[in-house]
């Protein structure tokens, strides 16, 4: 086979395996920095910087805030929010000293942990293994039953990941470093405990490292869900102050075909009534950005998946090779991980330090995961759960990214796909989304940042002027009263009779803007369209715009009847551009489509009129010829004085060849091309000593430059 053949079929063999993502989901609307559609509220104080944790106190009317060597308690049931309390919390001289003298420079000095009891008092803390060393190592904590439960760099290094548990009357116990329970560069992003306060509950630590289970060319990064048992209490020779109920597993959220989400960022719970249906849903990137497009993932899990895996097979590996397999053999009874409480003998302590490593991976629950997103990096996820006016309850999503935007995404088809409601544009200039606080009874997001917190409502209902764009929204949170006709949230008022509408799950205003035997309108009564009349001098170039009112619909233009419409108009689906004539003169109409309802959002009346200095339609055809016929005679005789100059130039040349006979003469020599040694009158012996003409005259007579004979007298 040809080379060429071969590297041919080997570039479409690569191609072939590109990974190729879903159609991208688009924000429906955008609301950009300081737009009045979509208000803010913020708060910020002089000399005060990065407002990092957010902790609401139960009855949701105290927030509590940790920043840069402070803590401040804010009144959020007022509007502005106010300032109840500030306690300055400054490093000491002393750790600042210790801190700089192990390469630490004070700006890293200033951040700590804040967690909450279940009582909302708040505990302040910057002891070992409570808290990271550096601010750019992410730690994650959780305090049940009096309990501090860490997972955190136990280094000034950064190298020694922990998962700890101390301050309370319990034992404290860590993770084992020496066995690769935590691989180096760990990072964690979650903790919780769903079960709650029973007995036997666990606790569930989310991290990222680096894996040692597979063999690839390069580090290849997981995400990890662990676990440990509440009613640990550590061995006795054996793994003593250590966890003996930790395990961990592997999870994966990917596309067929595509390269994995490997990637975690955060994590957040959904609570179930029953705390075995809990869901996590965690947020993910790839570490391969093909092209360097980023994109993410939000990926959910079921409890009961992530306690199946527990509950399988384990990994064991091979002193002599290294390598990680599927263990065949006995295990010990209690199994590693059982939450019996009790003490275990040194042979089973030793079976669970060496089998701590799940052989099966946790899927998500759908299979794959509920929401892609392209070209955009997500941070930070925060739940709420909302019942619709049908009874259905919907998960809405709101995801902060690294840009400082906010996504509000709502779950529908059983959690198996995604539309994400509106975009907003949070911080300017453009910061990561590090913190979001859910407040669901106040219904508000809170957000720290690294000027101050802001307050956003989880519904923005008076934006949709009419049924059409209320249900087309497809927001949870609104429903069409037809009533007041007005699109309201649903959770401000209690009774919600026949008259309130929505279709989240098709967002179709033909079905539900319309009962049986109302005629069909195709423009909303109450929407907003823009119109405007344009009086414009004749043959002005006008551009009339299309405003986009949602990204997911499609626009087309409406237009008088022209006579050649190619030559006067230019059509786009944002604009219009017109030459504006006579027979330009009417009515413009942009229209959209979107989930099978056409609307009308802008039409404009163009009229001609004159103006000082313009010209009329008829003249200025005239002018138009004119200039034609110009433009067309210059060029003629631009290109006839070129053949002419070229012609003179080459006019000697022409002449000198037309000669029947030539002599050797300066100029003959120089304009000849014959090389011949022997003229064809054979009057010259050819050795160039002689003339090749002879004169007729006397023998004495001289030649001119055209072989005329000269006398000399």
């Amino acid at each position: 086979m040809p080379t060429w053949k071969r590297c041919w079929g080997l570039l479409l063999a690569l191609l072939a395996l590109l990974p190729c993502l879903p159609s991208d989901l688009v924000p429906r609307i955008t609301f950009r920095h300081g737009d009045p559609g979509r208000s803010l509220l913020r708060f910020r104080l002089e000399n005060v910087h990065n407002y990092d944790q957010l902790v609401l106190s139960p009855d949701e009317t105290t927030l509590y805030v940790g920043a840069r060597d402070n803590i401040l308690s804010l009144g959020i049931r007022t509007r502005p929010i106010r300032l109840l309390h500030q306690a300055p919390w400054p490093a000491n001289d002393s750790s600042i000293t210790s801190c700089v003298n192990k390469a630490k420079s004070n700006k890293e000095l200033d951040h700590f942990s804040m967690p909450k009891n279940p009582n909302g008092t708040i505990i302040t803390m910057d002891g070992r293994g409570q808290s990271p060393f550096d601010p750019q190592h992410n730690y994650t904590s959780i305090t049940i039953d009096g309990e501090l439960y860490t997972g955190t760099m136990n280094n000034f290094r950064g190298n020694e990941p922990v998962i700890f548990r101390n301050l309370g009357t319990k034992v404290s116990l860590r993770t084992e470093g020496s066995h690769g329970w935590l691989n180096a560069d760990a990072v964690f992003v979650g903790s919780f405990n769903p079960q709650g306060s029973s007995p036997d509950s666990k606790v569930y630590f989310f991290f990222d490292e680096t894996t040692r289970e597979y063999d690839f060319f390069e580090k290849m990064t997981v995400a990890r869900v662990a676990r440990v048992c509440k009613n640990d209490v550590g061995g006795e020779k054996v793994l003593q102050k250590r966890w003996t109920t930790f395990l961990k597993a592997q999870l994966t959220c990917s596309l067929q075909n595509h390269f994995p989400f490997n990637i975690l960022h955060h994590v957040a719970l959904q609570n179930q009534p029953d705390p075995n249906n809990s869901i996590f849903f965690g947020v993910f990137r790839t570490q391969w950005q093909l092209g360097g497009r980023r994109s993410s993932a939000v990926c959910l899990y079921k409890l009961n998946d992530i306690e199946k895996v527990f509950n399988g097979a384990f990994k064991e590996q091979n002193k002599e090779s290294s390598k990680w397999n599927r263990y065949m053999g006995v295990v010990s009874d209690p199994r590693p991980g059982s939450c019996s409480g009790g003490k275990f003998s040194d042979t089973d302590l030793n079976f669970m330090k060496e089998h701590f490593l799940m052989d099966e991976v946790v899927s998500p629950g759908a299979g794959r995961p509920v929401l892609v997103k392209q070209n955009v990096q997500y941070t930070r996820i925060a739940l709420d759960s909302v019942q619709s006016v049908s009874g259905l309850n919907y998960t809405v999503m709101f995801l902060g990214t690294d840009k400082g935007f906010l996504h509000k995404a709502v779950l529908m088809g059983n959690g198996s796909e995604s539309h994400i409601i509106e975009e907003i544009e949070l911080l300017t200039p453009e910061e990561p989304v590090e913190n979001i606080l859910l407040a669901a009874n106040e219904g508000v997001l809170y957000i720290g940042y690294s000027a101050g917190v802001l307050r956003v409502p989880l519904a923005n209902c008076t934006v949709y002027q009419s049924c059409f764009d209320c249900i087309l929204a497809r927001d949870p949170y609104c429903a069409w009263d037809g009533a007041s006709q007005r699109c309201r949230s649903v959770r401000s008022e209690q009774d919600k009779g026949k008259s309130w509408l929505q279709d989240i799950e098709r967002g179709n205003p033909n079905t539900t803007c319309f009962s049986i035997g109302t005629p069909r309108v195709m423009r909303p009564p109450s929407a907003s369209v823009k119109e405007e009349n344009y009086s414009s001098c004749y043959n002005t170039i006008l551009e009339l715009r299309c405003p986009h009112r949602s990204a997911l619909a499609t626009y087309s233009w409406k237009t008088p009847d022209l006579a050649a419409p190619e030559m006067q108009m230019v059509t786009a689906e944002d604009a219009q551009v017109i030459i504006v004539r006579e027979d330009t003169e009417g009515l413009y109409e942009c229209w959209a489509t979107e989930s099978s309802y056409r609307y009308q959002v802008a039409h404009y009346w163009v009229r001609p009129v004159s103006c000082p200095g313009s010209v009329a339609p008829n003249t200025a055809e005239r002018d138009y010829y004119k200039q034609f016929v110009v433009v067309t005679v210059l060029l003629v005789l631009t290109l006839l004085g070129c053949l002419g100059l070229g012609l003179y130039s080459v006019r000697d040349k022409l002449r000198a060849r037309s000669k029947i006979q030539g002599c050797s003469t300066p100029e003959t020599i120089k304009l000849s091309d014959s090389k011949e040694k022997k003229p064809l009158n054979g009057l010259c012996d050819g050795d160039g000593a002689k003339p090749c003409c002879v004169p007729l005259g006397r023998s004495t007579g001289k030649m001119d430059l055209e072989n005329n004979s000269v006398a000399i007298s």
